[in-house]
């Protein structure tokens, strides 16, 4: 990917450019803040928040999304409001009423399973915990990020499909081993949700082409920006949620720009996030309400920019590392 004539320049940027770290309600991804860098274009506020440990050629994509975000148009709205799920990270079983309780009205639950040093034992409580939370009228989907094999997966599969699982998120890393596992499961009617396997594939049609796949999850800033990510659910041509990477309020717009243009949209999707921060940039975080979001662009608070503002040092290393994906996607 590289960066279009009308893009501005890293002197551009860099005017307008914040550093925030956010403090988590609770450990997530295995982290406990979310540091991101903020800036405002022609367009509004957007956001460049790869994880600290990408490279700069996949964080250079998610650099090319906030352009795109902060100086372009976005695609034409088809929707105002988007359904969005609840989000449980691998908490313990009882713990499960308090983070649901913070996804107003969410009939949807994504629950984070194969955490490192946990059990499928403990999965099997969660879920559980979820699902009776949620009642039998209730959407129970799990992730495992690519954590297990085959074999492993296969198993956990069986163990929580008593649950009635909506459909398993990325159970297993490579394209190979998710076309063997939809294969074995296919009898037990649960769909298959590729996301790591589009999101930082070189070829993110190739789990489509495959047949590993029964649906895509997508994401605005790792896939390039709106328009790009529609352009490959297109040619994937299979059904889409649009998902986000633990975004701020303004990542999270961003992703309901993507939402808002699918043109078909048949699941609740990962954009309740902000409900997982402790602190935001906004004044009024994107939180679901009624478990729905609007879709429209927000504005950074400058207090909080400035309240949250990241330490010297992170500052420092987020513009370094902005002047280097830039230089990236410039060559």
């Amino acid at each position: 990917m590289t960066i279009a004539a009308h893009a501005p320049s890293l002197d551009d940027l860099l005017a307008t450019a914040r550093v925030v770290s956010l403090p988590l309600v609770t450990r997530f991804r295995g982290i406990d803040v979310r540091e991101a860098m903020v800036f405002e274009g022609p367009e509004g506020w957007t956001e460049f928040s790869p994880f600290p440990e990408y490279a700069d050629e996949e964080a250079a994509t998610w650099l090319a999304a906030a352009i795109d975000y902060g100086w372009m148009p976005q695609p034409a709205l088809l929707r105002s409001e988007i359904a969005v799920n609840a989000t449980v990270p691998a908490v313990a079983a009882a713990s499960v009423p308090d983070v649901l309780a913070r996804f107003d009205g969410c009939r949807t639950a994504k629950v984070k399973v194969a955490e490192a040093g946990q059990r499928l034992a403990d999965d099997v409580a969660r879920v559980a915990a979820v699902r009776a939370a949620m009642g039998p009228e209730g959407r129970v989907r799990i992730d495992a990020n690519g954590a297990w094999n085959v074999d492993e997966a296969e198993h956990a599969i069986h163990a929580l499909a008593e649950f009635d699982l909506e459909y398993a998120e990325q159970p297993c890393a490579s394209v190979e081993e998710l076309a063997e596992l939809r294969r074995r499961v296919k009898y037990m009617g649960i769909p298959i949700a590729a996301d790591e396997s589009v999101r930082k594939a070189a070829d993110p049609i190739a789990v489509a082409r495959a047949g590993a796949a029964d649906l895509l999850v997508i994401k605005a800033q790792p896939l390039g920006g709106a328009r790009r990510a529609l352009e490959i659910v297109a040619e994937a041509g299979l059904p889409a949620v649009v998902s986000s990477a633990l975004d701020t309020s303004i990542g999270l717009a961003m992703g309901l720009a993507l939402a808002g243009a699918l043109p078909n949209l048949e699941y609740d999707c990962g954009l309740g996030t902000a409900a997982l921060l402790a602190a935001d940039v906004v004044s009024e975080p994107l939180v679901p309400r009624g478990g729905v979001l609007r879709v429209g662009r927000v504005s950074a608070d400058p207090a909080l920019l400035e309240a949250h503002a990241a330490s010297a040092e992170r500052r420092d290393w987020w513009i370094e590392r902005l002047r280097r994906c830039h230089a990236v996607l410039s060559a």
